[in-house]
């Protein structure tokens, strides 16, 4: 029976087709693995997704964690997923062997992660803040900061969070006002407040470990002078015991309309509930050197950010399969040229308009799985590149693809849920079925990690201008490649790479447009609409890539994929004109807008 979480056929191709993810044990750093060991490896995440993760899907939306006052309490599936899962060694699978993980290449691993995400992503959300806590202490972290905080993570033994928000500085975190005092033993005192985060207090593991942001009094002002510390929610001994409780409390849980299973939090520190009151604040352990914290913290957002991204993919892909199932199986109506009422009904999927949704779905969902998984390639071969060259290709393609791979499927993968709900008719807009709480979940992605405003403003003002524009070169180059091999395979892959190739080249010719203006507010002014135009052509890029490969092979698989990518081309790709239009001309339309118009 096919899963109705991921398409296992869809991954195998995107991985070992496209990807040929199996090269990668060419590197060093990959050479104890295999194909059959990555095919392995989706078997039993498939098998523990499906086992321990999606049972309790449901039941942890609706019985959301509740706090007494001194302990946060959450379903028991979830411990027990945690442990599943931490006992399969999954939580290091991509970390170095000698830090205790398999060192398995970064493609595979976030496949694997989508079938948690898939099945139960609110409880996957604990252990991916816990694999990226772990991956930035263990390259910023100091000898025994790794050995006291990531190898307790690796084992499952701790969990990890990343703690930056504060109630008044939202995403602005060069406004964040917890503060750091130096104590004379190397350690700090944290004093503050911080808001919405995830996973931050359970009792799921022995300790949680938080990577806060905080200021050292006499720092620089703004995002210079931010630090990063070590705070974890008990005291760790020097033989690795778990000690007395750091002052870190719960002011109290955030109820969402999605992701309802993972604790969120607002959470303070030092005020003076846990350690002795003589000598208040909670303990913290700094990471690397004073006033670099963000630096060492995007690392973390930017892995947390693909991992956003996959889980946007995840769910939309799950909705996609559970709206095509139920297509297939509900009876309704006739073509629209029969009359006759005695005649057998047909299942929806028969509809045209039927058809048009799912096909919409597939477009976007595979489309972003592809993203997804292609970034995932490039960070392995930064990490495996014999090449200081290579591994600077890498890094440039992953530098300005990041907020792509973040913000476009939290917006398309989110209308796939939409029309998966749609797809189900009145039944899936009921509880009874799973594609609205897909949606719900969904629809949290377009703000964790950075809003959509948040991405373009990345892409737009850095990405694309850093480095004398060399990512935006990197990005031209490599999709020029794609086109040069479609061109040259004539007929249909002909005419869609002229297709790609002139959308992309406008919104080349527009980007220079906007910072030839000399007006930096005009040209950041739209740059949402920049965002999600650059991400059509993007995904339209993917499309064209899966076209490649499938261009000669037979089967329902390979004609399915054909079909998405027309489909992508023909309704997709051409919206993308009307908003290039609309950044070429320079449009004041909202930045003229005055506040008190409203």
């Amino acid at each position: 029976m096919k899963s109705n979480l991921l398409s296992r056929r869809d991954l195998e191709f995107l991985l070992f087709e496209w990807l040929r993810v199996d090269e990668l044990i060419k590197h060093e750093r990959f050479t104890e693995h295999s194909r059959e060991g990555f095919a392995a490896l989706l078997d039993l995440c498939e098998q523990l997704a499906t086992g321990y993760f999606a049972p309790h899907n449901k039941k942890g939306d609706v019985e959301e964690p509740t706090f007494d006052g001194h302990v946060v309490t959450t379903v028991p599936e979830v411990k027990e997923a945690w442990d599943a899962f931490a006992s399969a060694d999954l939580i290091g699978m991509s970390m170095d062997q000698a830090l205790g993980g398999s060192q398995l290449p970064r493609t595979m691993s976030i496949a694997a992660l989508a079938w948690f995400c898939a099945a139960n992503i609110s409880t996957t959300g604990y252990l991916i803040l816990t694999m990226a806590n772990a991956n930035l202490v263990a390259k910023h972290g100091s000898s025994d900061q790794i050995q006291t905080f990531v190898t307790p993570m690796i084992s499952g033994r701790f969990s990890g969070t990343m703690a930056l928000s504060e109630t008044q500085a939202g995403s602005s975190l060069a406004d964040i006002a917890t503060r750091a005092e130096p104590q004379g033993d190397g350690t700090y005192r944290l004093f503050g407040s911080k808001m919405w985060i995830s996973g931050a207090e359970h009792e799921l593991t022995e300790n949680i470990v938080h990577l806060v942001l905080a200021r050292i009094p006499g720092g620089p002002p703004g995002t210079k002078g931010i630090s990063l510390f070590i705070v974890p929610k008990y005291l760790v001994g020097v033989d690795g015991s778990v000690g007395e409780r750091n002052d870190v409390s719960l002011a109290g849980l955030n109820h969402k309309m999605g992701q309802r299973g993972i604790t969120n939090t607002v959470l303070n520190f030092g005020e003076g509930r846990y350690l002795p009151s003589d000598k208040p604040g909670a303990i913290g352990y700094l990471v690397g050197k004073r006033h670099d914290g963000i630096t060492y913290m995007f690392d973390m957002m930017n892995e947390a950010r693909l991992a956003v991204g996959m889980g946007a993919v995840a769910l939309g892909y799950t909705g996609y399969l559970k709206s095509l199932e139920y297509a297939r199986g509900r009876p309704q109506g006739r073509h629209m040229t029969v009359k006759d009422a005695t005649t057998p009904q047909i299942a929806i999927i028969e509809h045209t308009d039927v058809k048009r949704m799912l096909l919409a779905q597939k477009a976007y969902v595979e489309g972003g799985m592809a993203l997804a998984l292609y970034c995932a390639r490039l960070v392995d071969i930064q990490l495996g590149a014999e090449s200081n060259d290579e591994r600077d290709a890498a890094r440039l393609l992953l530098d300005i693809l990041t907020p792509i791979a973040k913000s476009w499927p939290s917006r398309w993968c989110l209308e796939a849920n939409d029309l998966a709900i749609q797809v189900h008719g009145g039944y899936g807009y009921t509880k009874e079925y799973d594609v609205e709480q897909h949606y719900r979940d969904n629809r949290l992605n377009a703000i964790h990690e950075g809003t959509d405003g948040i991405q373009s403003l990345d892409l737009l003002g850095r990405k694309v201008v850093q480095r004398d524009g060399a990512n935006l070169e990197a990005l031209t180059r490599t999709i020029s490649q794609s086109v040069t091999q479609a061109q040259a395979a004539g007929g249909e892959l002909a005419v869609l790479a002229s297709q790609l190739d002139s959308s992309w080249q406008r919104l080349v010719t527009v980007t220079a447009a906007l910072f030839a203006s000399g007006d930096i507010d005009v040209a950041l002014a739209n740059s949402v609409i920049y965002l999600e135009a650059f991400g059509h052509v993007v995904i339209a890029w993917m499309w064209l890539e899966q076209f490649l490969i499938s261009e000669k092979a037979t089967g329902e698989f390979y004609e399915g994929k054909r079909q998405a990518a027309r489909y992508f081309f023909a309704y997709e790709l051409p919206k993308t004109s009307p908003q290039l239009d609309l950044l070429e001309n320079l449009d004041r339309t909202t930045l003229d807008m005055r506040t008190g118009w409203f």
